[in-house]
């Protein structure tokens, strides 16, 4: 927690109660002046040794201001699904606060699903709002690296598969953050997308693939969402790591975005001085995790850019240039963040962050199946719903990595289903099904749940089977969990199927009632070799404190489901380019020879059926599009055109679809995808109504990334343009040239 005695002069200039006659401010003092302004005046008044310390950590979370000249701490804070409990000094166990308990707002994924930058603004705003009421400069999130294999532990942080879906809902979350004064550090930059070694596997790219896959969504939370800070990856690029990398972060991010924020680096991601001086390192964070190591003198004194950066400042092997254009950026981050005295109050787990993560939960549900209207369910007129499954009754926001949270309370699948059923009069009865992990703890903050079992796998199968047989209705909640392995930082998945033999349990209950719904609590896709006896299934992600209330308002039917998958469920392992190339996780280095066929993109090309496609999600109406009009069958380079189209809610109820826009290159000289999706609006449509939905296409939409020439290009030629409903339901197209 920041001490006042850290705000004592700037408290003292504020009031006007300097014990005498109120003396005028220092240039940095005065918030009324340009922040450019007060950087250069804070800047020409610290000493050397005071301009290093504040480069690196003082604690597990905050660096060191100025306080002879009342410049306060830096203050991060784990995100980005919410924030994390307050810490011990030195360590990663719990601090032990009763106040710390957050709302836990749906993960990235689900957000992702939502295909609505609204909800995205909605999601910034919120979890600003938390981290500013916590006193938090910081929010070390979001997350926007590409979800390249179904095997990622961390895919459950990021925003899916495609480029420019993540590019769109990154940005409204990271400007409705730094509204709070809070900085938004869009992570892990960049190719973080595996944990196998991911301290030190040396990620091999082309520059195509590079520039049109794996950076564009920290582009646009750069350039177009103004991120305040970005953090360095732990892996390699090009031989160096990611947190002091050349290539990434001085010529890309600061030289090619002109990036005026802060690099820093993630946790134990810094390895050496030379590096961090010279490759666009500015913050420096748990290089030794405990904080205690290094002998007898403080260990962040012996941080990389600590004390060897001083020596070799102090002897000239360091230029002081460098140096201040280090700390100019942390003071611009300072004066935008805990020196900001127009930022709002805040506020923690409200009434309203707790309604905006159960309605992203829910606007984030992907209807997979439903044949024959299983869904939704009428309590009104189901006398007994069974529901079976360990993820029923697992809280699922402890755990995971350093996204776990605390939480005042999580409303679990089987709580939320049991009060909205019982509310109608249907009776609700509990089966396990199946033993997963039956722990639940992460650095200190535990679930209190007894979730021990002495049953056999065989009779937990046979006492769900048996209460399947008596039940109008069964609904099983499986899928992952956020212990190791499965969607959880720090180690990969081993299979892609569902683990604890989850698949034995589906197949009996399908046998037993042809009335079942499967509920996938996940961040990754995962096998179904069971799909075919299944009529109904929806992917309800890891959804937060509102987990169970947001699942009950879509099953039965408060909520009608508009969620669309953020990446591909591919049938196998094998469909997968990653996979299919056989370059994952790699050894020393991994080669990501798919290139730019990442996802549906790699399916459209070798034209390999999905289980479920990119885009894909299903809904209780139905909808029709027609009238599909260009404003010209030409494009001229500088020019635009565009696309309109008219969408019908056919169905009896109000709905909401999210209508995307692919575009294909007919003639291309070089390989290319069939199509890339360039453009995305969802609609609500109440029943019989119609809205017309436009999109404009430019000559940059059709342009890709030639790295024999270092830049992008839009070739001439004939284009197609799809308009669908996922990536593999093509509704309506249109053709025009660029000339």
């Amino acid at each position: 927690m920041k001490s006042i005695f850290s705000f004592f002069p700037v408290l003292l200039f504020l009031t006007g109660c300097s014990g005498g006659a109120a003396e005028k401010p220092a240039p940095y003092q005065d918030p009324s002046r340009p922040i450019e302004e007060r950087v250069e005046d804070a800047l020409s008044r610290m000493t050397l040794e005071e301009k290093v310390a504040v480069l690196h950590a003082q604690s597990k979370f905050s660096s060191a201001g100025v306080p002879r000249l009342g410049i306060p701490e830096v203050w991060c804070t784990d995100g980005p699904h919410g924030i994390r409990p307050e810490v011990l000094w030195d360590e990663w166990d719990q601090a032990g606060w009763t106040n710390d308990s957050c709302t836990a707002f749906p993960a990235l994924t689900c957000l992702a699903a939502t295909w609505n930058p609204r909800m995205s603004a909605l999601y910034g705003k919120s979890i600003g709002e938390e981290a500013r009421y916590r006193e938090k400069d910081v929010l070390l999130g979001p997350g926007v690296n590409i979800y390249r294999t179904p095997l990622n532990g961390r895919n459950f942080e990021y925003m899916g598969e495609d480029p420019y879906l993540a590019s769109r809902m990154v940005v409204p979350y990271v400007q409705e953050v730094q509204k709070n004064g809070v900085a938004a550090c869009v992570k892990h930059f960049a190719l973080n997308n595996q944990e196998t070694r991911r301290m030190s596997v040396d990620v091999v790219v082309d520059d195509r693939a590079l520039y049109e896959i794996y950076l564009p969504a920290f582009k646009a939370a750069v350039k177009e969402g103004g991120a305040w800070a970005v953090m360095g990856a732990y892996n390699k690029y090009k031989g160096q790591h990611c947190c002091h990398n050349e290539y990434l972060l001085n010529r890309i991010l600061k030289g090619e975005w002109a990036f005026d924020g802060v690099v820093i680096s993630d946790w134990g991601g810094v390895h050496d001085t030379e590096e961090s001086i010279e490759n666009g390192l500015d913050l420096e964070f748990g290089t030794w995790t405990d904080g205690l190591r290094a002998g007898t003198r403080n260990a962040y004194d012996n941080y990389y850019l600590a004390q060897p950066y001083l020596e070799r400042l102090r002897t000239g092997e360091a230029d002081v240039k460098t140096l201040d254009d280090k700390v100019r950026r942390v003071l611009r981050l300072i004066f935008r963040t805990a020196m900001n005295t127009q930022k709002p109050f805040g506020s923690l787990n409200s009434p309203e962050h707790l309604a905006a993560a159960r309605r992203i939960a829910g606007e984030g549900m992907v209807l997979l199946k439903n044949d024959g209207g299983v869904l939704p369910l009428d309590a009104s007129s189901t006398k007994r719903l069974l529901v079976v499954g360990e993820n029923a009754v697992k809280m699922m926001t402890v755990g995971g990595g350093s996204s776990s949270l605390k939480v005042r309370h999580e409303c679990t699948p089987l709580e939320g289903l049991r009060a909205a059923a019982e509310a109608a009069g249907c009776e609700v009865v509990f089966e396990r099904g199946y033993v997963g992990d039956p722990t639940g703890s992460y650095n200190g903050v535990n679930t209190g749940q007894d979730l021990s079992e002495t049953r056999s796998a065989e009779q937990l199968i046979a006492d769900a089977v048996a209460a399947a047989e008596q039940a109008d209705a069964v609904i099983f909640v499986g899928g992952l969990n956020k212990s190791d392995f499965q969607d959880c930082e720090g180690a990969d998945r081993k299979q892609y199927g569902l683990p604890y033999a989850q698949d034995r349990v589906i197949e009996a209950l399908a046998a037993a009632n042809p009335r079942l719904t499967v509920v996938l609590v996940s961040g990754n896709a995962v096998a179904m070799p069971w799909l075919d006896r299944v009529p109904a299934v929806l992917e309800a992600w890891f959804s937060g404190s509102e987990a169970g209330n947001a699942l009950a308002d879509v099953v039965f039917g408060q909520v009608n489901p508009s969620g669309k998958l953020p990446f591909t469920f591919p049938v196998r392992l094998e469909d997968n380019g990653a996979h299919a190339l056989g370059e994952f996780p790699g050894g020393d280095s991994v080669r990501y020879n798919e290139s730019i066929f990442v996802g549906y993109r790699w399916h459209d090309t070798k034209a390999i059926k999905p289980l479920f496609a990119f885009g894909h999600g299903l809904s209780y109406t139905s909808f029709a599009y027609s009238n599909l009009r260009l404003s010209s069958e030409k494009l001229s380079q500088g020019g635009s055109l565009t696309l309109g189209v008219d969408i019908t809610n056919t169905g009896d109820r109000a709905g909401a679809e999210v209508v995307q826009l692919y575009i294909g290159d007919d003639e291309s000289l070089c390989m290319r995808p069939v199509k890339e999706l360039k453009g995305f609006e969802k609609v609500l449509l109440e029943p019989g109504e119609t809205q017309r939905v436009e999109f404009e296409i430019t000559p940059e939409a059709l342009s890709y990334y030639d790295d024999t020439k270092g830049r992008w290009v839009a070739e001439a030629g004939l284009f197609t343009a799809y308009v669908s409903a996922a990536s593999d339901d093509i509704r309506l197209t249109g053709h025009f040239t660029l000339k």
